[in-house]
């Protein structure tokens, strides 16, 4: 199983238009593929909705994605292609609670792509990118930590200034560097190089 995470810096900078993007474009490896979701306190995690249930019993969830005509992230995976898409949600530093039964739902996966930074504290994935946008100041701890774990940048042309406080990009020079311009998030170039990465694994997939 080849296993792939799709990062970035912060909220609405592309990351799931690359993940729909590199399901879409490369059919042939039949994505099993993950959103994982933290929220903040007194979010309830198997709804997603405030609530002030107790944590013990609401720390995570795991969902399966079976619309694909929504307008939600999962959503634009499963009509992408994937095979089977799971909605991971857990409160903020507790998905070490869920990745027991997440590993479970995706061992018979034949290849899996996940969108998000901090699961990447419990895999070491086959290709780890991430998505930059200068124009946007967020910086998120978990995309600084393992920055300098990425195997290729994804990262938006700038127009002005970096607006990024006290943020080098020293951890990822000399790894590949893929220039977007939205709301064109994918490239022949980028979908070439995570081809030719994980080319020869096989698996069957189940969901």
């Amino acid at each position: 199983m080849a296993l792939v995470v799709i990062g970035g810096h912060s909220r609405s900078v592309g990351k799931t238009s690359v993940v729909a993007g590199l399901i879409s474009a490369l059919t042939e490896f039949e994505w099993t593929a993950a959103k994982v979701t933290q929220y903040g306190h007194g979010i309830c995690s198997a709804n997603g909705e405030a609530c002030d249930c107790a944590t013990g019993d609401h720390s995570w969830a795991i969902s399966v994605e079976r619309d694909r005509h929504g307008d939600s992230d999962t959503s634009r995976f499963l009509a992408a292609g994937a095979t089977c898409v799971f909605w991971v949600r857990t409160e903020q530093g507790r998905l070490a609670e869920a990745m027991p039964a997440f590993r479970q739902r995706i061992e018979q996966a034949k290849n899996v792509i996940i969108e998000s930074n901090s699961v990447m504290k419990f895999v070491r994935p086959d290709l780890y990118l991430t998505v930059l946008d200068p124009a946007t100041p967020d910086f998120k701890t978990s995309a600084r930590e393992f920055l300098d774990r990425a195997d290729a940048v994804i990262l938006h042309e700038a127009h002005g200034e970096t607006t990024w406080d006290a943020v080098s990009l020293k951890p990822v020079a000399g790894r590949p560097l893929f220039r977007i311009s939205p709301p064109t998030y994918l490239t022949d170039e980028i979908v070439e190089f995570v081809r030719s990465r994980l080319s020869g694994q096989t698996l069957q997939t189940r969901c």
